[in-house]
C-alpha cells in the first residue's frame, strides 16, 4: 500500500465520503487510489473554485467536510476565492495540495511555489506530509481539525513521492462547546430590563429548532429577532419561525439597527458595514449600544436558546410559527418583489436555495418566508461566483431534495464550468440566472463610494453587453440544453415541470439593463436577444462505459421552455 491508498483509506475511515477533484500531474497517484479503495465518491471539477464552492455546499448541507484534490500552489489559489467563502461559513473541508517530490524541490519547477504561504491565510490547518509512513497520522489529524465545531479549513500538502512511496483512523465526529450558565443568566437580566434589544443569530442558530426557542423568547419578552445579513444555512419557511436580516444597505441598516441598547450575540458579531463608505459609519449599531455574547460560534447554540428560553419563562409559550398562504405568483411588470412571489408561489417542498442573485434578489427574501420549508444559502464571504459549486455540493449532500440556484449572471461567469458537474453527475438542480447583461450591483455602489458622474470608460467596466452573452448556448454546450417560450406565464406554468424533473436544469431571466451613454447597436439574434427565460433539463445515463460518460452527460432527455416578458430588474 502506497502513500496515497494509506491516505484515502484514513479519508474514508474519517467519514470524508466524497471528493471534489482537479488533479494534475503531481496528484495521479492519488488519483489512482481513489480507483483502489472503496466508499469515496468522487466528482471532477473544471476549474478549482467549482471544487471548494460544491465542498462548501457539500458541508453546509451535511455538515460534514469533503476532501478536495487540488494541483499545486496554483490550483489552491484558483480555488481560494469559495475557501475564503467557506471560512466566512464555518464549513469544514479537508483540501488535498499536491505538491512536488521532495527531491525534485531544489530545481525549482516553473510549478513549485511556498504552498504553506498560499494556504495559510484563508486555513486553520496546514501541514506538508514529510514521507509516506507519516500520511496516515496527517491525514487523521487534518480530518480531525476539519471537524471542529464550527467547521474549519485543514489543507494537506502532498509531495509525489510521499504519495508513491510504501505507506504504513478515524477521526471522531466534534461535540460543541457546552454553552456558559453565566452568559444565559446575563442575556436573560437583558431581556428583562425592558430597554431596547435585538437578538442577532446565525450559524446553527438558524436551524428549525434554534429559531424555534428564539421566537419563543422573543414572543415573551420585549425584544426584535435578526439574523446577520449573510448566513449559511437558514431554516425558514411555513411551519417555521420568520427572520429577517440585516440590510445590506447602510443606510436602511443604520434605520434597522436605531435606538437599540443591547445586541445578544448568538453565534454572531456586532453588525459592520460591508465596505466603508464616505461619510457613513462602519459600524451599524448605536454607540451606546451593548453587546452581549449568549454563544461563540463553537458553543453548542441550541443548548443555549433552549436555557435562555426557560430563564425567561417562554418554554411553555408556542414558537410564532408562519402559517399564512403561499404568495401568488407575480405578474405584470417584472420586479425584484414579483420574481420573489414567483419563487415562493412555486418553490417545491423541501428545497434547497443557493441563493447568488445579487442586486435582482435583494427583495426575495421576504415574500418567500411562507413558502414551503426549505434551506436559504447564502455568501457569507463575499467572494462572488460561490452560487453554481455550492448548488453542485448541496445536490450531491443531498440527493433526495430539489436544489434552486438563483443566479446573477455577472458572477456566474466566474464558475459557470459548474454546469457540467451538475450534468455529467446528473444532480437535481434547478439554475434560474437573472441576466441585467451588468454587474448591476457595482452601479449602485459607484454612487454610494461618492465616485462622480461616471463617464463610457467606468459605466463600459460595469456593463456585460458587446457581445452578449448567449446563455442559451453556453448552457447547452456545457450538458444543460434548453430552447425558449414568449410569455410571463409560460414561465410560471413551467418552474413546477422544472421542480419535478431530477436531472440538472437551466433557466434564463433577463433584460438590458440601461446605461447614459448610448453603446452601438448590435444585430439581434433570435432566441438570445429576447428577454426571456429559458429552461432545460437532463439526465446523466448510468451503467456506462467511461466512453459513453461524456456523451451522455450532454444528451438532452427533456426541455422546458421558459420566457419572462420585457422588464427592467434595476436595483432594489
Amino acid at each position: 500500500m502506497n502513500g496515497a491508498e494509506s491516505l484515502v483509506h484514513t479519508l474514508v475511515g474519517g467519514g470524508v465520503e466524497v471528493c471534489f477533484a482537479n488533479p494534475g500531474t503531481s496528484e495521479m497517484h492519488f488519483v489512482a487510489a481513489l480507483d483502489r479503495v472503496d466508499g469515496m465518491r468522487c466528482v471532477l471539477g473544471l476549474f478549482e473554485g467549482v471544487v471548494t464552492g460544491a465542498a462548501d455546499g457539500y458541508y453546509r448541507m451535511s455538515d460534514k467536510p469533503a476532501a478536495t484534490l487540488l494541483h499545486l500552489g496554483p490550483g489552491l489559489v484558483n480555488g481560494l476565492a469559495n475557501i475564503h467563502n467557506a471560512n466566512r461559513a464555518m464549513s469544514g473541508m479537508v483540501n488535498i495540495v499536491g505538491d512536488h517530490a521532495t527531491y525534485h524541490r531544489q530545481y525549482d519547477a516553473p510549478l513549485a511555489s511556498d504552498i504553506e504561504g498560499l494556504a495559510r491565510p484563508n486555513s486553520h490547518w496546514v501541514k506538508t506530509s514529510p514521507d509516506a509512513r507519516g500520511i496516515v497520522g496527517d491525514g487523521a489529524l487534518a480530518i480531525a481539525a476539519a471537524r471542529q465545531l464550527p467547521g474549519k479549513i485543514a489543507t494537506l500538502i502532498l509531495p509525489a513521492d510521499t504519495a508513491w512511496n510504501e505507506g504504513s483512523g478515524p477521526a471522531p465526529p466534534a461535540r460543541p462547546t457546552p454553552p456558559s450558565a453565566d452568559a444565559v443568566e446575563e442575556a436573560a437580566r437583558v431581556l428583562r430590563s425592558g430597554e431596547p434589544t435585538l437578538m442577532l443569530l446565525t450559524g446553527r442558530a438558524l436551524r428549525e429548532d434554534g429559531l424555534a426557542f428564539a421566537g419563543k423568547i422573543a414572543d415573551k419578552t420585549p425584544t426584535r429577532l435578526a439574523a446577520e445579513g449573510f448566513n449559511a444555512r437558514t431554516q425558514r419557511g411555513r411551519g417555521r419561525v420568520s427572520i429577517e436580516r440585516i440590510p445590506y444597505v447602510v443606510d436602511q441598516a443604520l434605520r434597522v439597527l436605531a435606538g437599540l441598547k443591547h445586541i445578544i450575540l448568538v453565534g454572531s458579531k456586532m453588525p459592520v458595514a460591508f465596505f466603508a463608505y464616505p461619510d457613513k459609519p462602519s459600524k451599524l449599531y448605536p454607540d451606546d449600544c451593548q453587546g452581549h455574547v449568549l454563544t461563540r460560534p463553537e458553543d453548542d447554540q441550541i443548548a443555549a436558546l433552549e436555557m435562555l428560553c426557560d430563564a425567561v419563562g417562554a418554554g411553555q409559550t408556542p414558537a410564532p410559527v408562519v402559517n399564512g398562504e403561499r404568495p401568488l405568483p407575480g405578474s405584470g411588470a417584472i420586479t425584484s418583489g414579483a420574481l420573489g412571489a414567483s419563487i415562493g408561489a412555486l418553490l417545491p417542498e423541501n428545497a434547497v436555495v443557493a441563493d447568488e442573485a445579487m442586486t435582482t434578489g435583494r427583495g426575495f427574501f421576504v415574500p418567500t418566508k411562507a413558502a414551503a420549508p426549505h434551506d436559504w444559502l447564502s455568501n457569507m464571504g463575499g467572494s462572488i461566483g460561490f452560487g453554481p459549486p455550492l448548488a453542485t455540493g448541496a445536490a450531491i449532500a443531498c440527493p433526495d431534495r430539489k436544489v434552486v440556484g438563483l443566479q446573477a449572471d455577472g458572477s456566474a461567469m466566474y464558475t459557470v464550468q459548474a454546469l457540467w458537474t451538475q450534468a455529467r453527475e446528473g444532480l437535481d438542480v434547478t439554475t434560474v440566472l437573472f441576466s441585467n447583461r451588468a454587474y448591476h450591483i457595482l452601479k449602485g455602489e459607484l454612487a454610494s463610494v461618492g465616485a462622480g458622474n461616471p463617464g463610457r470608460k467606468a459605466l463600459d467596466m460595469l456593463d456585460l453587453g458587446d457581445p452578449d452573452i448567449d446563455w442559451v448556448g453556453l448552457a447547452k454546450s456545457l450538458g444543460v440544453p434548453g430552447p425558449a417560450s414568449p410569455t410571463w406565464t409560460a414561465s410560471t406554468a413551467a418552474l413546477p415541470r422544472a421542480w419535478r424533473r431530477r436531472a440538472p436544469i437551466s433557466s434564463r431571466s433577463f433584460s438590458r439593463s440601461r446605461s447614459t451613454v448610448r453603446r452601438k447597436s448590435r444585430p439581434t439574434e433570435a432566441g438570445v436577444r429576447s428577454n426571456g427565460t429559458q429552461c432545460s433539463s437532463n439526465r446523466r445515463t448510468e451503467n456506462h462505459s467511461f466512453r459513453n460518460t461524456l456523451t451522455a452527460a450532454s444528451h438532452p432527455t427533456e426541455s422546458i421552455p421558459m420566457q419572462i416578458t420585457r422588464g427592467s430588474f434595476g436595483a432594489i
